[in-house]
């Protein structure tokens, strides 16, 4: 499998942490006009006249293209599948930008929200980033190497830590995690979430792809969504699976056109939750 090389990754790293500063920029809002007056943060509609209220910001815009000019310039011969702007070029491989991935949460003043970049290659997802500005944390993930950066303290630098998945295998002892119930559709997939939800120790809503991360960290035990796009999904499959995870869809694949996931921290507490979600 084609990786990175550690000079690379680095760059990679500080590319997706300086973009989210970026976005942090435009959050809450934090952005002043020339007179020193706070500037209203524009929100369009992706859907309007569906009846339907999906949100894009000229930060989602902004953010995207800062990271597609830098990949560009870094990997010319690679494609880039963003959100915004769709793909531009073609090849074996092919990176990944969701520059604000909870922009409901983003243009609500909630923190929970972060900018993502994938790298795969030949259809397997190789490498990925999350920064999430607000608490100034990035997690990696490339092989079975698993890495989260965090401020140590006020002026106190940065620090870089291993992460590690948790070791708990059973669904009652477990937290779960999930952006909305909305993800799930009425009938049978909202029954079987259910089912899956009244096994578990501890269900919390919310988080984006935050979720993702704090499985990977061993605070959360298992994440499970619905109505994923890939550029939401291929950046945190590495992230979860360097750090011990694993995360497929419904059928056990590898999720790369997104859809539903779930996300666990070890092969007995997936299988089991897969067991529900299917009965």
């Amino acid at each position: 499998m084609e990786e990175l090389t550690d000079q690379q990754m680095a760059q990679v790293t500080d590319l997706v942490a300086d973009a989210g500063s970026e976005a942090l920029a435009w959050f809450r809002p934090q952005r002043t006009s020339g007179n020193g007056r706070a500037a209203p943060l524009v929100v369009d509609n992706k859907r309007d006249g569906s009846g339907d209220f999906d949100p894009v910001t000229e930060a989602d815009r902004s953010v995207e293209q800062i990271i597609r000019t830098a990949l560009t310039k870094l990997f010319p011969g690679d494609a880039i599948t963003g959100e915004e702007f769709g793909t531009t070029g073609s090849g074996r491989r092919c990176w990944f930008i969701d520059p604000i991935d909870g922009t409901r949460a983003f243009v609500t003043g909630q923190p929970m929200w972060g900018t993502l970049v994938g790298l795969m290659a030949d259809g397997t997802p190789i490498a990925g980033w999350m920064h999430l500005p607000v608490l100034n944390e990035t997690y990696i993930g490339s092989g079975s190497t698993a890495s989260l950066v965090f401020p140590r303290g006020r002026q106190a630098g940065r620090e870089t830590v291993k992460m590690e998945t948790t070791s708990t295998d059973l669904l009652g002892e477990a937290t779960m995690l999930s952006t909305d119930p909305s993800m799930f559709s009425a009938g049978t997939q909202w029954d079987r979430f259910a089912a899956l939800a009244s096994t578990v120790k501890m269900l919390r809503y919310g988080g984006d792809c935050m979720n993702y991360g704090l499985v990977a960290t061993g605070d959360a035990d298992l994440v499970v969504e619905n109505q994923l796009a890939p550029y939401d999904i291929i950046p945190l499959i590495p992230i979860v699976t360097a750090a011990g995870g694993v995360i497929t869809d419904l059928e056990g694949n590898v999720p790369i056109n997104g859809g539903y996931v779930v996300a666990a921290g070890n092969r007995e507490l997936h299988r089991a939750a897969l067991e529900v979600l299917n009965s």
